[in-house]
């Protein structure tokens, strides 16, 4: 009773924190739910207390109007589910069918609660499936019957964060990889499967002891083992428990021998870590390093230099000259003179053929004939691949592909996306806008030549860090200090999820924190990584996506002679007058100046946004200092697809004392905009907040919403047959049209 008492407390109080009422102690914010997982994984026989706690909770919250604590307490309970030893079979029941009454519910309650049925469906019928399939993706072990793989990179801006920060995330990082060879993974697979299906009826210290004592060979072979048992059950369902325990316990009494299986003592419920997954932490130094490390993670070098693998994926292309592709847009191409005539009996026998020179051996390899025509694969695949790929929230389902005669049904069949990429950034609003931009140049890449696409889930999250900042309480006191203005992303994601705000925004300041403290002796001990283990929490239940409009903007300078300039941005375009370059211009601007008063004529020409969703195109000439577009709402109410525009506009009055100026802002709401300079008067653009990414003698600017790249290859592509049609026709209107950035939260955007 003390003990349910306790954990109830602990409950309670993080639903407290979801209200708003944060703990007196400010250091607490964002540790209570961490420190309640932590303290079960002390004792782990309190699993169960703690998940029928929360059933109780779960199910007070769904008849109260308590919605908002709905979505934390269901995530708190399935990651303690997937890590308890043993959980009775009637206490998952009861958590499966909460999760089908939320199906009656509105989004992101009905897509949640699907999500986690399904996986309790299989969770009930062989117990240890969820702990086993997250381990084996997450450290890529061999696996038949569960082939998938992902990894968590990490990307920090080394410019926006300092060094004692890079290098204390590189460290934890580090410690976290610590004891998670594949051998330690397996074992734990193996230990956590057995103790899930007998329960206390094993000796897990004399299996433990056992496993440990095996060459590495024999513990492969038994991980098989129970990997082949546990997936068979699942996909039989629940009629098949009884089956799948006497299979454990086959194997249990093979691991061990008869007299140590029937006369151990029993111990109890023991704990089975759930070993860190598998990160590597990056250094942001290069434009195209996302993408490089992506094709490393799809294809590693050790597999790249086998040709003949590599060639059955690649389209006979090696992995040099996909990387080459990175630093240019035109493809090399290299012709190859064939002397075959293509009539089989022009073919010399076997015995008679030449030997090839030892250089070009490994080239001659890869060329052999078909039995027949290869075709290469058609626009409708190809465009296939890429809406699957930048598929998201509210768009259209991809049609069917149209069977053809003479082709294989399994040969049409697209790939299965067995990897998983999952991509953290850390930062502020300016490493989101470096994301953008290579997100855009990744979906233009995969239109050219599609690689990733049909091989790769990928998967973007975010932490904001901003270095040099006072503490929370002083941010809360002062909303319109510099952390909101450089975190406006991790705002607005804030308010959509508290979840997400009690877990993550908290971060933003603790981790600048913890990086100035002195290292502990114990900091090489996989123990209390406090920083790693909210990642992995954050990358395995935060699979909601709230996508982002990228704008794309077009920039031309008062030199006719250089080129336009493309870019894309997320989350703000700032505008600022320049100073003149030569005397005469200064000499006139100082004579303007005193007429008309600070800043330059500008024309603005955009599209108003109305609730009717009918475009209306306006115009307007004013003289102005400069403007700022905003793309993320100040509410979370508010289209995330519509720009926030303000307008610093100059007033001249004119009185008996002179003439005065005053300073006037102009708000309006737009998607498309023009802003031209009349006077031919340069002025500078910076993106995202970003100075490195700031434009000079600029006197023109167009933003649209950027649209995705394989929209505009089938636009092009339908185009040519149809001249005289304006409207989306075929297989491009099931296409989405416009480029979104998707962040995975907890909860997506709460209603």
């Amino acid at each position: 009773a003390e003990v349910e008492s306790d954990i109830l407390r602990r409950v309670r109080t993080l639903l407290r924190e979801l209200d708003g009422h944060h703990p007196a102690c400010q250091c607490d914010r964002g540790m209570l739910r961490w420190t309640l997982h932590k303290k079960i994984d002390q004792n782990p026989s309190n699993s169960s207390v703690l998940v029928r706690i929360l059933v109780k909770e779960l199910e007070r919250a769904e008849r109260g109007d308590f919605r908002h604590y709905i979505i934390p307490l269901l995530h708190t309970l399935m990651y303690t589910l997937i890590k308890a030893p043993c959980i009775s079979e009637e206490l998952c029941g009861r958590v499966y069918d909460f999760c089908k009454k939320l199906l009656t519910l509105p989004k992101p309650f009905c897509t949640i609660g699907l999500d986690y049925a399904t996986r309790l469906k299989v969770e009930r019928a062989a117990p240890g499936t969820l702990y086993q399939r997250m381990v084996i993706s997450e450290h890529s072990l061999k696996s038949d019957p569960y082939p998938y793989q992902e990894k968590i990179f990490i990307f920090a801006d080394p410019e926006l964060l300092s060094e004692a920060i890079c290098n204390a995330l590189l460290s934890d990082t580090e410690a976290a990889q610590v004891s998670q060879s594949p051998r330690a993974c397996m074992c734990h697979v193996i230990t956590h499967a057995v103790q899930a299906a007998l329960g206390e009826g094993c000796d897990l210290s004399g299996l433990k002891g056992r496993l440990q004592d095996m060459p590495t060979s024999e513990v492969e072979h038994w991980f098989q083992q129970v990997v082949v048992a546990v997936e068979c059950a699942g996909s039989e369902g629940s009629a098949a428990r009884g089956q799948h325990t006497a299979r454990l316990e086959e194997i249990y009494r093979a691991l061990l021998s008869s007299s140590q299986a029937g006369d151990a003592p029993l111990g109890g419920l023991q704990d089975t870590p759930l070993p860190n997954p598998t990160i590597s932490f990056h250094l942001w130094t290069e434009d195209n390093q996302l993408w490089k490390e992506l094709v490393l993670f799809i294809r590693p070098l050790s597999q790249s230099c086998e040709p003949d693998c590599l060639s059955q994926d690649l389209d006979n292309f090696e992995i040099q000259d996909i990387i080459s592709d990175c630093e240019c847009c035109e493809q090399t191409r290299f012709s190859v003179l064939s002397t075959d005539s293509g009539i089989e009996r022009d073919l010399s026998v076997a015995g008679e053929e030449p030997l090839a020179p030892c250089g070009a051996e490994a080239e001659q390899s890869r060329l052999h004939r078909k039995g027949g025509i290869k075709k290469k694969p058609s626009p409708l695949e190809s465009v296939a691949f890429l809406q699957a790929g930048c598929s998201s929230p509210g768009v259209k389902p991809p049609v069917k592909l149209q069977k053809r005669s003479g082709i294989p049904q399994d040969a049409a069949a697209p790939l299965q996306r067995l990897h998983t990429a999952r991509i953290v950034l850390l930062g502020d609003d300016r490493v989101l806008g470096r994301l953008a931009q290579a997100y855009h140049s990744l979906r233009k890449r995969e239109t050219r030549r599609v690689f990733l696409t049909p091989r790769l889930n990928l998967q973007f999250y975010y932490i904001p860090v901003v270095a040099g900042q006072p503490n929370t309480l002083a941010v809360v006191d002062h909303p319109s200090s510099g952390h909101e203005e450089l975190c406006e992303v991790a705002g607005y994601l804030g308010r959509a999820d508290p979840w997400y705000e009690s877990n993550i925004n908290t971060l933003c300041h603790v981790i600048p924190k913890l990086a100035t403290m002195p290292p502990s002796p114990s900091k090489h001990l996989v123990t209390d990584l406090f920083i790693t283990d909210v990642i992995a929490y954050y990358v395995r239940m935060g699979v909601q996506p709230v996508c982002f409009q990228v704008y794309a903007v077009k920039i031309f300078f008062n030199n006719p002679a250089q080129e336009p300039a493309e870019d894309v941005f997320l989350t703000e375009l700032c505008t600022q007058g320049q100073d003149s370059i030569s005397h005469r211009e200064l000499s006139m601007t100082k004579k303007k100046t005193t007429l008309d008063g600070p800043g330059i004529d500008l024309t603005v020409t955009y599209r108003k946004v109305v609730v009717s969703e009918r475009e209306k195109e306006l115009d307007m000439s004013l003289r102005s200092t400069g403007l700022v577009m905003k793309a993320i709402p100040s509410q979370e109410a508010e289209e995330l697809v519509c720009l926030n525009v303000t307008i610093t506009e100059i007033i001249r009055t004119s009185n008996l004392s002179g003439r005065s100026f005053s300073a006037v802002a102009n708000r309006l709401k737009t998607r498309n905009i023009t802003v031209r300079s009349t006077e031919q008067r340069p002025f500078t653009v910076r993106l995202d907040k970003d100075s490195r990414r700031t434009y000079r003698n600029v006197i023109s600017l167009e933003v649209s919403p950027c649209l995705e790249p394989s929209y505009c290859l089938q636009k092009t592509r339908t185009m040519k047959f149809s001249l005289h049609e304006t409207e989306d026709m075929g297989l491009v209107k099931y296409m989405p049209k416009s480029l979104l950035l998707p962040i995975n939260t907890f909860a997506g955007i709460t209603q």
